[in-house]
């Protein structure tokens, strides 16, 4: 029989009861549950049919509530600052101001002579995905000041 998970007792039962009933966050209210579920003894795979999350992720949640208490709980992807952008504002300025004429190979600006300006002006590949990103993004801007091509 798998052991089960031992919470800390940063907060009584009874306040992560109520925590999990009061909390307006959907991440917090479901965290608070599956740690209130835990402390009330049970198992992990029960708390997964329950919640709906894997054993897994119940795990990692329980961690940071024993490490951290409450403040480990809740949606932390807003702390996540994301990539670096492959361009800085002012290669943003020489983009748009190269969008608004003709690329340098001729032809039409698309997707792959987006990703290639970009690819000579940061010395290394660029996925035409990313090109395509650029793309729309200045397309948006450009649609109120003139025409582009492509």
């Amino acid at each position: 029989m798998p052991r089960r998970i031992t919470i800390q007792a940063h907060l009584s039962v009874a306040e992560l009861e109520t925590r999990y009933r009061h909390s307006k966050d959907p991440v917090e209210r479901t965290h608070y549950q599956i740690i209130w579920l835990l402390a009330k003894g049970f198992p992990t795979e029960q708390v997964a049919e329950v919640t709906g999350y894997c054993r897994d992720w119940i795990r990692q949640v329980a961690r940071r509530y024993n490490k951290e208490g409450s403040a480990g709980l809740g949606d932390r992807r807003h702390e996540n600052p994301g990539a670096e952008p492959l361009l800085s504002p002012q290669q943003e300025t020489e983009l748009w101001e190269a969008l608004q004429g003709p690329p340098p190979n001729g032809g039409l600006w698309n997707s792959r002579t987006v990703a290639e300006w970009i690819s000579e002006r940061i010395a290394r590949p660029v996925a035409l995905q990313r090109g395509w990103d650029y793309l729309q993004q200045i397309k948006a801007r450009l649609a109120t000041e003139g025409t582009l091509n492509g």
